[in-house]
């Protein structure tokens, strides 16, 4: 569903205007200016994430808002009218319309926590606001997203982390322990069809439904770290040599064009709301 060689300005992060949270051993830095994302995670001395990419989509952990995935051929239908979105990987719409704009600091930082928000405008067709917010403990990281519309539209969001194979002091490359009950079928543009099916053998680049547990990640000999969420949609994409991602989402690609209007309406007074939930431990074998 992703593929990271997407087209897009070139991502060259800096320092300025970080914040920095800290609890224990662990260190997460939060960059507003870059899409809202969470730009490192480092534990015990050791960064996590994919910290700078070429892509502006192939880095940190990027919240995908209002919409998560891709929109075949930046084509969304609502109610009955089409409307027309960049299409940022031609020929697709993906990922939403906020992973370049710089999110706003909503009061003052903790030492473990901090809350952003960004307006939704053009070229999103519809009104409303988003708050991202962040809370760091010495074990966990909890993030979450709230979607607020000012009139009604679709929406689903989620997270799009990337977690390095390579983790300095760790005995081995990244490992990824997963165990979907089910696959959705893809067409020949990469887009779900609506059907399921049993899991193939890896590589994916696929979104699945029914996760019996949180999808374990573990860096041998230094790190287990589980991706929570209530999320009912993930998409896991382990193609690339250097990294892998695991995303929670509230929908699937495409959602708004597939799924029944209820399972993407967000309106005024009823908001979208998904967590996601970054929790680690030694690895003791």
């Amino acid at each position: 569903m992703d593929g990271t060689a997407h087209p897009g300005d070139a991502a060259h992060p800096d320092d300025e205007d970080r914040i920095r949270l800290r609890a224990g051993d662990a260190c997460a830095t939060v960059a507003p200016r870059d899409g809202g994302r969470l730009a490192s995670l480092v534990i015990d001395g050791r960064e996590l994430l994919v910290t700078d990419s070429e892509s502006l989509y192939g880095w940190g952990a990027f919240p995908m808002v209002p919409y998560a995935g891709r929109i075949r051929h930046g084509r969304l239908r609502f109610r009955g009218r089409t409307y027309e979105l960049p299409r940022t990987m031609p020929p697709h719409a993906i990922h939403g319309t906020l992973a370049d704009v710089a999110w706003q600091v909503t009061g003052l930082p903790t030492d473990d926590g901090a809350v952003l928000s960004a307006a939704l405008h053009a070229p999103w067709p519809f009104r409303g606001r988003v708050v991202e917010r962040f809370h760091l403990e010495p074990t966990a990281l909890h993030i979450e997203l709230e979607v607020d519309a000012e009139e009604p539209m679709p929406a689903w969001v989620g997270w799009h982390p990337w977690f390095r194979r390579h983790v300095e002091g760790a005995t081995g490359e990244l490992e990824l322990s997963v165990r979907p009950g089910r696959m959705y079928a893809r067409d020949g543009e990469g887009i779900p069809t609506g059907a399921t099916m049993p899991p193939s053998s890896r590589p994916w680049d696929d979104v699945f439904e029914d996760l019996p547990a949180a999808p374990r990640l573990r860096w041998p000999g230094f790190l287990q770290l589980d991706v929570e969420s209530a999320c009912r949609y993930w998409v896991v994409y382990d193609e690339q040599p250097h990294a892998i991602c695991v995303e929670p989402q509230t929908g699937p690609p495409d959602a708004a064009n597939w799924l029944p209007e209820d399972a993407v309406l967000v309106e005024p007074g009823r908001p979208l709301r998904a967590m996601m939930t970054l929790r680690w431990a030694p690895d003791g074998g």
